[in-house]
This record gives C-alpha cells, sequence and structure tokens, in this order.
C-alpha cells in the first residue's frame, strides 16, 4: 500500500516536505526550511522524521528557499540518493542554497560577536560546504518527461511562479498524486501560465492565499505613486524583495516606469548578488518567461547593481533620492536589514513589501502595524511609510486556484490543502466545497494517509520528532 505523509507545510506556509512510500521506496517530495514563527523554525533543529538514510531520492518543486533549504541539513546527516529538479531549479539552487549556507554562518558569527544569541556558542543549522555537498547531488531533468525512481514514476509539469518551478505528478501503484507545489498565477507579468490541471487520484495544493483575492490595482502605478511621492521629499524608498523571481518583476516595473516617465530619474539600486546572478539564469530560459532580450536589457540598464560588502555599506549612509531592492523578502536575513535598520527611523522614507508575509516574520510584524522591528539584537523604530503591494505576489489567488482544480474532467478522491496558513487553507478548502462540490482537506503535521485505490478511513497521525540537534544561531 502506498502512503503519504506530511512532514511540513501543514500548518504553514513554509517547510514544504511530504514523503511518498511505495513497494519499499522512499521518496520525500520537497525539503524546504520552516520560516516565520519560533515554534516553526525549531522544526529546523528537530532530528528528521525518518532516517535521512532511508530515503530513496528527493524531488524538488522549485529553488525557494521554503522548498529547498533543508537538503544541506538532509545530505549532511545521512542522504546519500540524488536530488531531482528541473534544469531551472538544479541552477537557481546552486545560487540559493550557497548563499543560505554562507548567511547560516555569517548570522551565527555576528550572533557570537554581539552577543545577541541566548546560546552560548552560537552554530549555523548548515554551512557553506554542507550547501556545497548538497548541490553535488542534483540531477537535472526537462518538463513533461518520465523519470523512474524504483516503484515510482514521476514528471514535472510547469507551474509558473519562478524559472524551473513544477507542479510534480507522482505515480504509485496505478495511482496518480499531482502536487501543485507554489502555482504561479495566469496573469503574471514575469512568468508564462502554470499547466492547467489535467485531473488526478490525489491532489496536494498549495492554499497560500486561500482566503484572499489578488488586487485588481495596476502594480506599476501603485509602486510608481511611492516612488514619486517619497523621492520628492528626499527619501529613500526601501525594497524587500525575494532574490529569486520578485527582483526581477521589480526590475521589469520599475523599467517600464522610467521608460515612460512615471518615476523621477533616481537612482535605483539592486543590492542582492544572488538576484544579479539569477538574471543570468533567466536569459538562458527564455521558453518559461515572457520577456524579450530587449525588455532583459532594459530591466538591468534601469538599477545599478550591487555586489561587494563595502558597496552595500555605503548605500545606508548616502540617503535619498533612491530606491534600494534587496533580500529578504520578508525581512528575515540578509542586507535589507542593515537598509532597514539605516534607513526605517525617518517619516521621509518608505519600505514597500512585495509579496506574502508569513506569520512570525519581520514582515507580517510590519504588515499588522508594529513600529519597531528587533534587528541584530537592536529594537529599530519604524517611523518610514510601510506599504504592501500584494498584487505583485507570484502565487495564484483563491480564485485562480479553483479555476486551475475545475479543469480536471472528475474530481480527484482525495484533496489535500497545505503550504497554508490555517485560516487560509480553511478558507480555500470551503471554497472549493461551493465552488467544486469537492471533499477537500487540511492534514496535520505528521500524518500520514493511504494513497492506493483504498483510502484509508481516518488518517494516521503521528507526533513530530522533538529531540534537538545542539545550540545554534536560533534566536
Amino acid at each position: 500500500m502506498s502512503t503519504l505523509r506530511f512532514l511540513g507545510a501543514t500548518d504553514t506556509v513554509t517547510g514544504s516536505r511530504y514523503l511518498v512510500e511505495s513497494e519499499g521506496q522512499r521518496v520525500l517530495i520537497d525539503c524546504g526550511l520552516f520560516q516565520g514563527f519560533k515554534q516553526l523554525r525549531e522544526r529546523n533543529w528537530a532530528r528528521f522524521p525518518v532516517d535521512p538514510a532511508s530515503i530513496d531520492a528527493v524531488v524538488v518543486t522549485h529553488a525557494h528557499l521554503d522548498h529547498t533549504g533543508y537538503l544541506p541539513a538532509l545530505v549532511r546527516d545521512g542522504f546519500r540518493g540524488r536530488i531531482h529538479a528541473t534544469h531551472g531549479t538544479t541552477d537557481l539552487s546552486q545560487l540559493v542554497l550557497a548563499d543560505s549556507g554562507r548567511l547560516q554562518e555569517e548570522q551565527a558569527s555576528y550572533a557570537d560577536r554581539h552577543h545577541t544569541s541566548r546560546h552560548s556558542t552560537p552554530k549555523p543549522l548548515y554551512t557553506e560546504d554542507d550547501a556545497r555537498a548538497a548541490l553535488g547531488r542534483f540531477t537535472s531533468h526537462p518538463f513533461d518527461e518520465d523519470l523512474e525512481l524504483g516503484a515510482l514514476r514521476v514528471r514535472f509539469l510547469p507551474a509558473g511562479h519562478i524559472l524551473g518551478a513544477a507542479q510534480v505528478q507522482v505515480q504509485a501503484e496505478g495511482t496518480v498524486v499531482h502536487f501543485t507545489g507554489d502555482l504561479g498565477r495566469v496573469d503574471d507579468q514575469l512568468m508564462k501560465p502554470p499547466r492547467p490541471f489535467e485531473g488526478a487520484d490525489v491532489l496536494v495544493s498549495e492554499s497560500t492565499y486561500g482566503d484572499r483575492l489578488h488586487p485588481s490595482d495596476d502594480p506599476e502605478s501603485a509602486l510608481g505613486d511611492v516612488i514619486r511621492r517619497v523621492c520628492r521629499r528626499g527619501g529613500v524608498v526601501v525594497i524587500p524583495s525575494f532574490a529569486i523571481g520578485r527582483a526581477e518583476a521589480l526590475l521589469l516595473h520599475l523599467s517600464r516606469l522610467r521608460a515612460s516617465d512615471r518615476i523621477p530619474d533616481v537612482p535605483i539600486y539592486l543590492n542582492s548578488p544572488m538576484a544579479v546572478d539569477a538574471s543570468e539564469i533567466y536569459e538562458r530560459y527564455p521558453e518559461e518567461h515572457r520577456l524579450t532580450s530587449r525588455e532583459f536589457e532594459a530591466m538591468y540598464r534601469v538599477a545599478t547593481l550591487v555586489r561587494s560588502v563595502d558597496e552595500s555599506k555605503l548605500l545606508n549612509l548616502r540617503g535619498g533620492p533612491a530606491v534600494i531592492i534587496s533580500a529578504s523578502g520578508m525581512l528575515e536575513g540578509g542586507r535589507v536589514l542593515h537598509h532597514v535598520a539605516a534607513y526605517g527611523d525617518d517619516p521621509r522614507n518608505a519600505i514597500v513589501l512585495t509579496g506574502f508575509q508569513a506569520g512570525g516574520t519581520r514582515g507580517a510584524a510590519l504588515l499588522r502595524g508594529e513600529r519597531s522591528l528587533r534587528i541584530y539584537g537592536r529594537d529599530i523604530p519604524i517611523r518610514a511609510e510601510v506599504h504592501s503591494l500584494e498584487m505583485l505576489s507570484a502565487h495564484a489567488d483563491a480564485a485562480q486556484l479553483v479555476a486551475w482544480m475545475g479543469n480536471a474532467p472528475r474530481p480527484p478522491r482525495a484533496v489535500f490543502l497545505t503550504h497554508g496558513e490555517p485560516t487560509a487553507a480553511d478558507s480555500l478548502r470551503v471554497r472549493i466545497r461551493r465552488s467544486l462540490g469537492w471533499t477537500a482537506r487540511v492534514p496535520t503535521f505528521g500524518e500520514r494517509d493511504s494513497i492506493g485505490t483504498e483510502r484509508s478511513a481516518a488518517p494516521n497521525v503521528q507526533p513530530a520528532h522533538a529531540a534537538h540537534r545542539g545550540s545554534a544561531s536560533r534566536a
């Protein structure tokens, strides 16, 4: 009997991890980091629920850290199989995972030097060397070709969202299980739309925006309004951005605004070495996105690309008017924290959030009205304007998810809603029932379900492991 076990992304948007077991094979779909609330981040330090050495293969939907970020720890702790992903995801993961390991080390070192951790000797969750060891286990594949993994057959289907992002279809003992990964939007300005849903026996769908619809406002107009207003008074617009996908979308909008004289000719900085490197990867895969080579050139002419640490530090001294785009998108780390610390307490400036802010992150705190952020052991007052441009999200919203599901020729036997906050996941469950007449369910952390022809009547919920590996740089 084949089974599906939910090892993450069940009560949160982050930590995507699903274990499929069939005929003695164990395949992990995604291996992401938990982010946000402390009790979620603590799961990154718990012993993995199954022995990593017992997992035969990992299949990755896309390169964002909440889907790939635990891979270095999994390999370090004994996983010896291959990590399978699309060509685009493999290329982007080279940037994302190496950067994550480096950042983990830098944060642990900073906490140790400045005594900002409750641990006497803060340690990283994993190192850059661990990340590079994991990258050595990647095998890349095209879309729409079958991959045989023992008793399982796997296929990658385009998901939109970011470069290389895939829906993953798994066939096990005659049952088809379909994982959406992060599903993109049909109206995305950067990426092409996701492949329509052709049906499955079991559907595991994301629900990030399951309780809302994207605003219909034009993102360029909204972004232009903020930049014009702030720059007129000599302020700095700080834009926390996900380095993969969101940074490219922002540059596209800014280049169009500049070309049409809808924003002033002020300096625009892209302060994210990863985002700079990712641009070269996007150019390799023109079939996945909507951009022409001319638009690429315009995007990267509009901004000064910042790589070195010294250049990054100088941005905090130059003042406005200026626009600074920097990672991370939820203010959980990276250079953007230094920019927020430098410019956040001045009411002439603005902070513009451009995507989903997971609960427990600094971005979510700003979104709900908090006006003080704890950054590197200091409380930073936030007097700058705070804006959220949700229309820039690269996730399908509730209506788009249901419309995508409605392409299926018949209802799946089972629908599981994951990768969403509890309210979002349950709201999507209700919308699916009312719009499609399907029964959907929100699984619990650690739950195991039969995915064979005869599904078990009740889930086998197993407690998550709570044993910790050591004292590290978690705050």
